[in-house]
């Protein structure tokens, strides 16, 4: 019987092998040195604020695996021989593989500072730097978190959530600007600032962290040299594929582990997946790397179907995130630049008084539909993935707003006031139109 190992039990690693065992009676065995059983790493936030147990974050009973014949493997893989095609492990025996799957996943940088290997300083990826975060801030009163993106802004919300002070380090003049236009990045700015316990401090860059008598920080030195003194450092830097598994080996690298448009790496029989896997050929305008959650789980049903001998190219569609910054929820939709490229035209409705922006970006000529990023108001996913599909306007989009919105009709609504807008800053006479049951819209739309 052939046998897929799958190293790595994120979300790639566990949707190749689910979407394997629906396909198929081959063997599988999943190896992970983190932990044993799969769970939610987005959500690990939630253990440590309260909000959920760390066995609430993990969406399979432990008799799943056993009932769905998938072997689990705790250890860690010390080197790969791909001319036997045989795995050492530290703690186990060696394993052969027919095919393998590497769904290592990502790593937090770290920069060279001086100090980073200090106790009280760590990044945020994995279970075992939720374990150590709790360990790290007991009974502590201020900490410093260095790095503006995704990472840096749930630590600091997690650290406030046990009356942590936080000064909350930014090297950018605004929050998270390489990604966010500038009146988005502002708002967030804006949002950040209203948080007690939290000082934004933009334009300021960690230079070294600095110990006490016992090996733990006590303080941080910033580059214009100004000291501040903490008991925890969160590095947030963003994070880098965890690449280590292949040093020795043939398997070709670059920032990640290089793959075509099957993702099969250039030794025969070894698959890349997930926030390790570097695209060969980015699709569209997509990055050579995504280390998105739902671009792994796609990347785990594609690697499925060529294992299971329906060879399939890896086909993400449409661009879309989400995230939370505090209470204000963000999602995008298409291609939402920092600045408009050439031949982009664009409208962005802010509430006057609430935290609620839209910000929708289309072809100048033409008025196509490009994108559109969303502060403070949720919207349907497949509506808006169907508009992009079908090259709809801007007009279309903005005239059937109420329909694309999510939030319950209770709730309340500004689709109106984005319409006049529209209306007055491009001097058109739109309407806005009644909301239609949604999945009418999954239709195909004439422009």
């Amino acid at each position: 019987m052939e046998h897929i190992v799958i190293i790595g039990n994120g979300i790639s690693g566990v949707t190749a092998a689910r979407h394997i065992r629906k396909k198929s009676d081959k063997k599988v065995t999943i190896i992970s040195s983190e932990s044993k059983h799969f769970f939610s790493r987005t959500a690990l936030m939630y253990v440590y604020m309260g909000h959920m147990r760390f066995k609430d974050i993990q969406p399979y009973e432990d008799h799943f695996w056993m009932k769905n014949n998938l072997n689990l493997v705790q250890d860690h893989v010390s080197f790969i021989d791909t001319e036997n095609k045989k795995l050492t492990l530290t703690n186990s025996s060696p394993i052969l593989y027919d095919k393998l799957i590497l769904a290592v996943g990502s790593k937090p940088n770290r920069f060279g500072w001086k100090g980073q290997d200090l106790d009280g300083v760590q990044g945020l990826y994995s279970k075992q730097d939720l374990e150590l975060m709790e360990f790290n801030t007991r009974g502590i009163k201020h900490a410093v978190v260095a790095g503006g993106g995704l990472i840096g802004i749930e630590m600091a919300e997690m650290l406030i959530s046990r009356n942590i002070s936080v000064d909350f380090l930014v090297r950018e003049d605004s929050f998270w600007n390489g990604v966010l236009p500038k009146q988005e990045s502002q708002l967030i700015n804006n949002h950040i600032g209203k948080h007690h316990g939290v000082n934004l401090r933009l334009r300021t860059e960690l230079d070294e962290i600095i110990s006490d008598d016992n090996g733990r920080v006590k303080e941080i030195k910033t580059k214009n040299g100004e000291i501040i003194p903490c008991q925890f450092v969160g590095l947030t830097a963003g994070v880098s594929p965890n690449i280590g598994v292949v040093n020795n080996t043939p398997i070709e690298v670059g920032k990640g582990i290089k793959v075509n448009a099957y993702l099969e790496t250039n030794v025969k029989d070894v698959f890349a997946i997930g926030d390790c896997a570097e695209q060969l050929y980015p699709v569209g305008q997509r990055r050579a790397l995504e280390q998105v959650w739902y671009t792994g789980r796609m990347m785990g049903e594609t690697v499925a179907q060529t294992i299971c001998s329906a060879p399939t190219k890896y086909q993400p569609g449409h661009w879309f995130n989400s995230a939370k910054f505090f209470d204000i929820e963000y999602q995008t939709y298409g291609w939402v630049w920092n600045s408009l490229k050439d031949g982009e035209e664009e409208y962005v409705y802010q509430h006057p008084t609430k935290e609620i922006l839209l910000h929708f970006v289309f072809d100048q000529s033409s008025k196509e539909f490009k994108g559109i990023n969303t502060f403070g108001v949720r919207m349907r996913h497949e509506i808006f993935d169907n508009w992009l599909t079908q090259k709809v306007s801007v007009e279309h989009v903005i005239q059937n707003l109420r329909t694309a919105n999510f939030d319950p009709e209770f709730y309340a609504h500004f689709e109106k006031e984005v319409v006049e807008g529209y209306n007055l800053q491009f001097k058109s006479n739109l309407t806005l139109n009644k909301p239609v049951w949604w999945r009418k819209l999954l239709k195909p739309q004439t422009v």
